[in-house]
C-alpha cells in the first residue's frame, strides 16, 4: 500500500498518528542518540479530541516522553509498545503479539462510516 493508503486505512478505523517528539539533533537513527529534542503537544490530543479512548506507544522512548507530557488525572488508556522499528531486535512474533493488546480498542468501520 501506498503511505496515503496506510493512512486511509488507519482512519478507516478511526486510529490517528502523532509523533511525540516534534524535532530533534540525532547522529544515525537509535532513539538513545536524541539530543535537543522538541515535543509536540501531545497532552492537547486529550483536549481536542474529547473521545479519544487510547494512547499507544511506539517505543520506550515515545512512552517515556509521552506519559511525561500527558500527565495523570484523564480517562485515556495509555498502552506501552515495544517499537516496530528494525533496530529492535526482538523477535517479530514477540512485538506482534505486544502490538495485539490494540485489537480490542480498535474500532471496525461499518457500512455507514464509508
Amino acid at each position: 500500500m501506498s503511505y496515503a493508503e496506510r493512512l486511509e486505512r488507519l482512519a478507516e478505523h478511526r486510529i490517528g498518528l502523532w509523533d511525540v517528539i516534534g524535532s530533534a539533533v540525532r547522529r544515525g537513527s537509535l532513539d538513545q542518540s536524541i539530543r535537543l529534542a522538541n515535543h509536540n503537544r501531545i497532552e492537547q490530543l486529550i483536549h481536542d479530541f474529547p473521545n479519544l479512548e487510547a494512547i499507544a506507544f511506539n517505543g520506550s522512548t515515545s512512552a517515556a516522553a509521552g506519559r511525561k507530557l500527558i500527565g495523570t488525572g484523564h480517562r485515556v488508556t495509555l498502552v506501552d509498545l515495544p517499537s516496530s522499528s528494525p533496530a529492535n531486535t526482538r523477535p517479530f512474533a514477540e512485538k506482534a503479539e505486544a502490538w495485539a493488546r490494540l485489537r480490542p480498542l480498535v474500532h471496525r468501520p461499518n457500512r455507514s462510516d464509508m
